[in-house]
């Protein structure tokens, strides 16, 4: 056998087997003796290390004799069934080494996967395998040289000045939010002006393209308000500084298909939106408040609330993103692969849970992976560097996951799987055997050293002013009294803090949006 075309294959289920006429049961694996498996471990260079994998003869001849129970279900021989066949007989047919080199194709992956357990070897990509001995007798033994995430070492984090959005509410956002809701209240009024920015116009449309009317752009009495740009850019600039009786004629770029469009608008009306005063009155009509002070005062503390909420967040987000500009290294492929792999892997999950099949869309939106690939790439780098950072402020600073935090997960893991009696020790020593248990206490000790952090960085907002870590730490979840129903409070319906952006129809929030052109 040629040591580097050893294949890792992975075993046959028994689903797989199922159509296999009166198949010998296949004996379980005993558990191997002390020592008959033997790993060493050697640090190489490029962020690599060797594994030495040594594996006694007596426990290999284990996976050699199910390897000839596997090849008796593949070799017909006259007067048996399939798998009914003796080993010895096999031995005959097939030589004495036809089941040692199908063992090493079955066992090997298994005995690297525990070694990468035993050793907690953080590999991030597949290894490089070669049988140094035992091909044809003896105990086997392999190397696997395998690529590791890389140890980078960062500097200069706990001094990070971090800008992320006020936590409070300006005065600013508070007149945008009253604003809004005297344009809600407004009256319309016809005047006897130019069109001017905000206007609703009243206008008869007709629209072709190369001569043939466009459907969806020729209709009378539309209303419109000028400056929305809703249909193309050209019919606001015309527009504007045209009145009532004017007939406009001229040409726009055609927005989902080559050449242009040929638009004739009939200025009906005009009229401008008049807005009530911002007083008492005001509040009482247009607010549960009597006073125009309690309206601002109840705004202020909604938008308060949800600007602290949206800044806890994005705290923690610039944080990563402060200490990934901090890592100086080239990054190996690998690791940004996986990031982007991660990420299309997320978003095919969230569109199957609004019940949009991928693969359907990406043909339907004429998208093909690999665009879809590299539009992902800068971020995915940048995660990538986040997360090599925060492990090296691990490492710097002696951080590890606390036994508590690892105890909540698991038993966290336990009830979301709908189990919360189950043991803790036992979940553990199974995530352990897994090799699961190695990414766990990664997470964690990432978590951690974001937490630590947190309390060391300073925040400012985008003007350059001081932010109380205080007022970045997320809301303390609101107790409620068993038998008190609390009052349900929406403060993203409350307060919107673009009155002019509808969630609803935002194209990163609906991939199968299309931005219509038709008024």
């Amino acid at each position: 056998m040629n040591p580097l075309s050893l294949r890792m294959r992975m075993r046959k289920s028994k689903a797989a087997t199922s159509d296999v006429a009166d198949p010998e049961p296949e004996a379980t694996p005993e558990a191997p003796r002390p020592d008959s498996v033997r790993t060493s471990l050697e640090a190489l260079d490029g962020d690599r290390v060797k594994m030495t994998v040594s594996v006694d003869e007596a426990e290999f001849e284990q996976a050699v004799d199910r390897a000839f129970r596997k090849l008796a279900h593949e070799v017909r021989l006259p007067g048996f069934r399939p798998g009914k066949a003796p080993r010895r007989l096999l031995e005959s047919r097939l030589g004495t080494t036809a089941g040692r080199h199908e063992a090493i194709q079955d066992a090997v992956p298994e005995y690297y996967r525990k070694a990468l357990i035993e050793q907690a070897v953080d590999a991030i990509d597949s290894p490089s395998l070669k049988i140094t001995s035992g091909e044809e007798a003896g105990d086997l033994v392999f190397d696997a040289v395998v690529p590791i995430r890389p140890q980078v070492s960062v500097s200069g984090y706990a001094s990070l000045s971090v800008e992320v959005p006020a936590p409070t509410a300006s005065d600013a956002d508070i007149a945008t939010q009253v604003d809004a809701l005297r344009r809600q209240h407004g009256t319309l009024e016809v005047v006897e002006r130019a069109v001017e920015d905000g206007d609703q116009v009243t206008i008869d449309i007709e629209g072709s393209h190369d001569d043939e009317p466009v459907e969806g752009l020729t209709t009378n009495d539309y209303l419109y308000e000028v400056g929305t740009g809703a249909v193309v850019a050209e019919i606001d600039e015309n527009l504007r500084g045209a009145s009532a009786g004017d007939t406009l004629e001229f040409d726009a770029a055609h927005p989902q298909d080559e050449g242009s469009l040929h638009l004739r608008i009939v200025v009906k009306e005009v009229q401008m939106l008049v807005l009530p005063e911002a007083d008492d009155a005001f509040a009482s009509e247009a607010s549960e408040f009597d006073t125009i002070d309690e309206l601002v005062d109840d705004l202020r503390t909604r938008i308060n609330s949800m600007k602290r909420a949206q800044a806890a967040v994005m705290a923690r987000e610039h944080v990563a993103r402060a200490v990934a500009g901090l890592v100086a290294d080239e990054l190996p492929a690998v690791l940004i692969e996986s990031a982007i792999d991660d990420r299309i892997r997320d978003m095919a999950m969230r569109m199957a849970q609004q019940g949009i099949d991928f693969a359907r869309w990406i043909e339907a939106t004429g998208q093909d992976t690999v665009s879809m690939r590299e539009g992902f790439r800068t971020e995915a780098e940048l995660s990538a560097r986040a997360d090599l950072g925060l492990r090296g402020v691990a490492f710097a600073e002696g951080i590890e996951a606390e036994e508590a935090d690892v105890d909540a997960h698991l038993s966290l893991m336990a009830t979301q799987a709908g189990q919360p009696d189950t043991d803790l020790d036992e979940l553990r020593e199974g995530m352990a055997s897994a090799g699961h248990l190695l990414e766990l206490l990664a997470d964690l000790r990432k978590q951690a050293a974001m937490d630590w952090l947190f309390e060391r960085v300073g925040f400012v907002d985008e003007e350059g002013n001081e932010i109380d870590r205080d007022d970045l730490r997320p809301p303390e979840p609101e107790v409620v009294i068993p038998g008190e129903e609390p009052e349900p409070v929406d403060v993203a319906d409350a307060v919107d803090p673009d009155p002019e952006h509808d969630p609803e129809h935002d194209p990163e929030h609906d991939p199968e949006h299309e931005q219509e052109s038709s008024p």
